[in-house]
């Protein structure tokens, strides 16, 4: 391990976390009747229930501004001096998304906007960068947006894992949700076990051995990070997972099962498991944020955390990356959280049938630089920021 410098005595970490997603969804029971098969191969097999569904003008731009506006004060405003939006959803191959972003959200001009990809772990990256840059200036804070729609194509095996949403974090000197430990324990191997070439609007997965990778990498890291008594189970009171499906954190979790670390602690991380996934399983896949939601699930939905438990959290991105990090409940952390808010976002919306579903999923923007308006598909004060439409190729929010 590296030695302790000033920089990492600073306590830096997530201040402030607020989650947005579209008013549509689908129903998983829905679609299995639909498709054939039997629904407790998506609500048990997979551990999902339903799917968020995004309209053309919730775009990941939109979701992303609609996720950090409620949270953010004027002082936040004009202390951000670096915006990260993670995404494996990119509008465009050449300018960041956290353009559009800090446009929508009037953020000042002193600061660096840039977006980041890396599969389902850019938005690690981007919480690392941005406790890197906040300890290197702590009088200044990060605004760090993972944003993505999950897209597999109708009628199609990955069509159940879709979703979209987008999760918002503040990172600043001692925050008041997580302090964010500096050291971690990370992996890179270049894989085939997911990807969306520049020509497809859908992404290509080997499922099967995704999943192998997702859980062989964890395992390694894990070995890795108990050598170096990072991940003492006795001192670990939570353990999150990027969670695509439900299932498939479950399988991470799973490896520590059959005596590998003590039952009772086994007990503690896989309740609290469950916890974690009580959003994830109504939103359904959100990539990028998808580890962010389990955190804000986690506490939002388990009322036995304290402060100064310590949670870990395993960050996997296809292709593939992934990193296991660890932080630390601050006191205060429940007065952040706006649990009755985030129930609402999801109670209240829209059930789409399956022809509204298939209709909305098959719209598409022009490309041929004509101009193009869109109808708001989601007029609640939930959702202020939205993609207008298109004129000479440029993208018009408001």
């Amino acid at each position: 391990m590296r030695e302790t410098n000033k920089a990492d005595s600073v306590k830096v970490g997530i201040d402030k976390i607020n989650f947005y997603t579209p008013n549509h969804y689908l129903d998983l029971v829905d679609l299995a009747q639909a498709r054939g098969v039997d629904p407790n191969k998506y609500l048990i097999g997979i551990g999902q229930s339903r799917m968020s569904v995004a309209a053309l003008d919730q775009d990941i731009v939109a979701l992303a501004a609609n996720a950090a506006e409620p949270m953010l004060t004027e002082a936040d405003r004009q202390g951000i001096g670096l915006l990260i939006v993670a995404t494996e959803s990119g509008i465009d191959q050449s300018k960041a998304a956290a353009l559009f972003v800090q446009d929508l959200l009037k953020l000042t001009g002193n600061l660096r906007a840039i977006e980041i990809k890396e599969a389902c772990y850019g938005a690690t990256a981007g919480i690392q960068l941005a406790c890197d840059y906040v300890r290197s200036h702590p009088d200044s804070k990060a605004l760090v947006i993972a944003s993505d729609i999950a897209r597999y194509g109708l009628d199609t095996p990955g069509e159940v894992t879709q979703g979209a949403g987008a999760v918002a974090m503040l990172v600043t000197r001692d925050p008041a949700i997580l302090a964010i430990e500096p050291e971690s324990l990370y992996e890179s191997r270049s894989t085939g076990d997911f990807w969306r070439p520049n020509y497809s609007t859908v992404a290509f997965a080997r499922g099967k051995f995704s999943e192998e990778v997702y859980v062989g990498m964890f395992g390694e890291i894990w070995d890795k990070a108990q050598q170096q008594g990072m991940a003492n189970p006795e001192n670990l009171q939570a353990l999150l997972f990027h969670i695509p499906f439900s299932k498939m954190g479950r399988k991470g979790l799973r490896t520590l099962g059959n005596g590998k670390i003590d039952e009772a602690d086994y007990a503690c991380l896989t309740e609290r498991f469950e916890r974690s996934i009580v959003y994830g399983k109504e939103v359904g896949n959100i990539y990028t944020g998808s580890i962010y939601l389990a955190l804000l699930s986690l506490l939002e939905n388990d009322n036995s955390l304290n402060p100064g438990d310590r949670i870990g959290l395993y960050s996997y991105g296809s292709g593939s990356v992934a990193e296991l990090y660890f932080g630390t409940l601050q006191l205060g952390f429940r007065e952040r959280l706006d649990v009755e808010g985030h129930r609402a976002l999801l109670d209240n919306r829209e059930r789409l049938s399956m022809s509204e579903y298939e209709a909305m999923f098959s719209a598409e923007l022009v490309t041929d630089g004509s101009e193009q308006d869109l109808g708001r598909s989601d007029p609640a004060a939930s959702a202020p920021h939205y993609l207008a439409g298109i004129k000479d190729h440029e993208r018009q929010y408001r």
